[in-house]
């Protein structure tokens, strides 16, 4: 028996629990099994995933793991652990799935308030109206990991980060989730984070990107080039190399910044 769930994630059986028919690709609730140990995961098949104009088709599992391997180079834990691998619909990528602590009665990381009730400890986004008419604000945590995951969010490109695919993990860990539209050539980044627009990086957070650039110089590079093309690659290094350069976070451009839906 093993005590390590990420090599049941990569060796294990997986059994299939049901289907999480929210997402927009086909996503699983998986059981991987290796001896006694049984890991809760999610299973996306590549043979599930819908064409998108604007990424090459079967590339979106690759995306999440390349996202993977950025998170873990960095030492951010972001992401949580995730493989490519045969599934029971053929390959695809498989992440250990995130146990949620029990709802409290307090706001989430992302969460919408009523424009005049930002409480403390939360930076607001921007200010419009919702399906009943009411004016609310789009709120998230000023929080140490969350800002952590929106500087990740820059480097990675990430198109599509949602409300929801942030998750506050009952270990108290923040896992930012679902990042198969990432990594493009072109600017796509579109985000709920952007409370820290035009702020500052750290020295320490500088460092970290200066080290990953290196590591994208070497063999974390050809890892990532059996996912995406080496004019991604060159972007991602671009962007990284962009950040150490000029440590401030990018501010919302006019042309589609937040993703929708919000949540």
């Amino acid at each position: 028996m093993t005590d390590q769930p990420q090599e049941t994630l990569l060796r294990g059986e997986i059994a299939v629990v049901g289907r999480i028919r929210s997402a927009s690709n086909a996503t699983f609730l998986c059981e991987a099994t290796l001896g006694e140990r049984v890991v809760q995961c999610v299973y996306k098949p590549v043979a599930g995933e819908q064409p998108l104009w604007d990424f090459p088709d079967g590339t979106l599992a690759g995306r999440e793991y390349g996202s993977f391997l950025i998170s873990e180079a960095l030492g951010w834990n972001v992401v949580p652990h995730t493989v490519i691998r045969q599934g029971p619909a053929g390959p695809g990528m498989v992440q250990l799935w995130i146990e949620e602590p029990e709802p409290a009665r307090v706001p989430g990381l992302v969460d919408l308030r009523p424009a005049d009730c930002v409480p403390d400890g939360y930076l607001s986004v921007l200010t419009a109206y919702d399906y009943a008419g009411q004016e609310v604000t789009l709120v998230h945590a000023d929080d140490p990991a969350l800002r952590r995951m929106a500087i990740f969010d820059v480097i990675v490109n990430n198109a599509d980060r949602k409300g929801g695919h942030i998750l506050a993990g009952a270990d108290g860990a923040v896992y930012g989730v679902d990042h198969g539209i990432s990594l493009h050539v072109h600017d796509k980044l579109r985000t709920v984070l952007w409370g820290w627009a035009g702020t500052t990086l750290d020295g320490e957070t500088v460092e970290s990107l200066r080290s990953l650039d290196g590591r994208l110089r070497g063999k974390l590079g050809t890892r990532l080039r059996k996912h995406i093309t080496g004019a991604e690659l060159a972007a991602l290094r671009r962007r990284v190399c962009g950040l150490v350069e000029e440590p401030v976070m990018p501010k919302p451009d006019g042309r589609r910044p937040l993703p929708w839906p919000a949540f």
